[in-house]
């Protein structure tokens, strides 16, 4: 499956290539291995003195006092490969991860069209055509766990505006509930392991205050890659099941770890309905890539789940999604 294979919803193409799931089969936890080799993602040459540029601008703007983008430890995705157990043939996962730093990944992630000496572009050499599982791991210095949330209380589905004091290409666009790079100081434990749901739970913890306390039901329900930035995506659903859009609000009065990540919030009906009419309303330069997946595949997900864990439920969802373009094109038309 190669990188034009992207995502439509609602009669909109996004820039996001759905690699795993389709919101009928959660990968659990204990079927999601993460593999980590303590080796640095090796850059080429060129792609290395461009790194070194961006960080001696960085530096630069340190010094100044002017805002800048600090560096972090991360991780390069060197593979991910997901198969089927013989029997129930439930999704079983494998990634493999090394090291990298953030200005790894923007050395890769904002010269996707900068030419080489070469002539090729990085996009045009290692991305277009290809399939993802050839990809050298330079090029995938990020990782970030999406999570579409729902409040059990009020069957709300909570959306999340970024910041627009976030650098990235994203700013200021409709993104998923919660969301998190995946980091070594944050999510390399003192034994080695990462673990992908547990990043999930810290991206829940310190951007909307849901405490550890809290009960959430948590689905891994699949991996997408950001074709426009090039980065991978892990999307999780989680059910916070005794909190309500109030609880959350009177939560965030008291203060949220990294509320700058947000400068605005929307709870929407968690039908179908509601959703899908919430993303088409809003214009599609306004999403980040995969965040409309990632709501997709939850209301899959919400879907199955009603109906007994019917994998058919998915039909459901497809019908209503047909519904919603319909009367959007019809309202469209009017004017």
């Amino acid at each position: 499956m190669t990188l034009m294979d992207r995502f439509t919803v609602a009669g909109r193409q996004t820039d996001c290539h759905v690699f795993e799931g389709d919101g009928t089969s959660p990968i659990t936890e204990e079927n999601m291995r993460v593999k980590y080799v303590p080796e640095r993602v090796e850059l080429p040459d060129e792609v290395a003195e461009w790194r070194r540029e961006i960080e001696a601008e960085e530096a630069r703007k340190e010094a100044a006092g002017e805002p800048y983008r600090w560096n972090n430890p991360r991780f390069a995705v060197r593979r991910l490969v997901v198969s089927r157990t013989h029997t129930a043939e439930v999704p079983v996962a494998t990634l493999t991860l090394c090291d990298a730093d953030y200005y790894d990944f923007l050395a890769t992630s904002i010269n996707l069209g900068r030419e080489q000496k070469n002539g090729l572009t990085l996009r045009q050499q290692y991305l277009e055509g290809k399939d993802l599982l050839e990809v050298p791991p330079f090029m995938f210095c990020s990782f970030g766990v999406n999570v579409a949330v729902e409040t059990g209380k009020d069957g709300k589905m909570l959306f999340s505006r970024r910041s627009s004091r976030v650098a990235g290409p994203n700013t200021s666009k409709w993104n998923s509930s919660a969301n998190e790079g995946l980091a070594r100081n944050h999510d390399l434990s003192p034994d080695g392991r990462v673990s992908l749901h547990a990043a999930a739970r810290r991206a829940l913890r310190e951007e909307l205050a849901v405490l550890d306390s809290d009960e959430v039901d948590l689905e891994l329900l699949g991996f997408g890659f950001d074709v426009r930035n090039n980065q991978w995506a892990g999307f999780f659903r989680a059910v916070l099941t005794d909190l309500s859009e109030e609880d959350l609000r009177v939560r965030w009065s008291h203060g949220v770890a990294d509320k700058w990540e947000h400068e605005g919030h929307a709870f929407v009906d968690a039908g179908p309905e509601s959703v899908l009419r919430f993303i088409l309303d809003e214009s599609e330069e306004s999403w980040t890539p995969c965040a409309p997946a990632l709501f997709y595949l939850a209301l899959v997900r919400g879907a199955v789940r009603a109906r007994g864990g019917d994998p058919d439920a998915r039909y459901e969802v497809e019908a209503i999604e047909r519904r919603v373009l319909a009367e959007f094109d019809e309202a469209d038309d009017t004017f």
